[in-house]
């Protein structure tokens, strides 16, 4: 049981659930999730006190919750513990650029997952030969920080938060979790191909929505062009990652 009752969610304001995760030390950490909106509320350095074995049990959750919606983030985001606005702002890492939104009192912070991830350093930015391939079978994607449509057609990054476009891959996850002193079952895959990441996220996705729409329809591997179609990198790339995890 949480030690302390689930704070509403910074975006939509539902509660959020509080999952009791691995600490340093052997003391457990409680994490507030919003899975709808896909996001973290951090108290004052609580991600540094996650210990590796946190990690690996929040992918584990993220890829059970993968089915949940996403919902885009709001356009203002208030602090669950004084109700004031957060002031977003920015963070970087080696893995790259990722946005925070923070309580002038310093109560803590709301994050996306995805900026967890990139914090964390299991994420990779696409390259511009992998947009522009993916371009050409899908014109929209999800960015994996706000939760807004970006339209490949007219840019490489979110027009709503600047945030560019990266992907949650096994290869990222595996380094990062070697980094961690966390020993993993899989051998790290070469580094693929611009190509084979966009036909392997088109085929994956496409997959999962025609299970969804003929439950029980054998799945075909075919890509179909389609330009209204609209893919979700960050649920793609969690099921690439519980594949090396589990």
């Amino acid at each position: 049981m949480p030690s302390s009752p689930a704070p509403s969610c910074p975006s939509c304001r539902s509660a959020m659930q509080v999952h009791a995760l691995p600490g340093n030390h052997g003391k457990p950490v409680e994490l507030d999730l919003c899975f709808a909106c896909q996001g973290m509320w951090i108290d004052p350095q609580e991600n540094l006190k996650l210990s590796p074995a946190a990690v690996a049990d929040l992918f584990k959750l993220l890829h059970e919750q993968r089915a949940a919606g996403h919902l885009p983030l709001a356009a203002k985001v208030h602090c669950p513990r004084c109700t004031g606005p957060l002031t977003q702002g920015f963070d970087v890492v080696r893995s790259g650029r990722y946005i925070t939104y923070r309580c002038a009192k310093g109560h803590g912070r709301f994050s996306a997952f995805s900026s967890f991830m990139i914090e964390k350093g299991f994420v990779r930015l696409l390259t511009p030969a992998e947009i522009n391939d993916i371009a050409q079978r899908v014109t929209v994607i999800h960015c994996n920080s706000c939760g807004a449509p970006v339209d490949l057609k007219k840019g490489h990054a979110c027009v709503h938060c600047r945030s560019p476009l990266s992907l949650l891959d096994p290869t990222a996850v595996e380094k990062a979790l070697q980094g961690y002193a966390h020993a993993v079952k899989a051998t790290a895959p070469s580094a693929p191909a611009a190509v084979g990441v966009a036909d392997a996220l088109i085929m994956l996705e496409r997959d999962r929505q025609r299970a969804l729409r003929e439950p029980g329809a054998q799945r075909s591997a075919l890509l179909t062009s389609d330009a209204s179609s609209n893919i979700d990198l960050w649920s793609i790339g969690i099921a690439l990652v519980a594949a090396v995890l589990n």
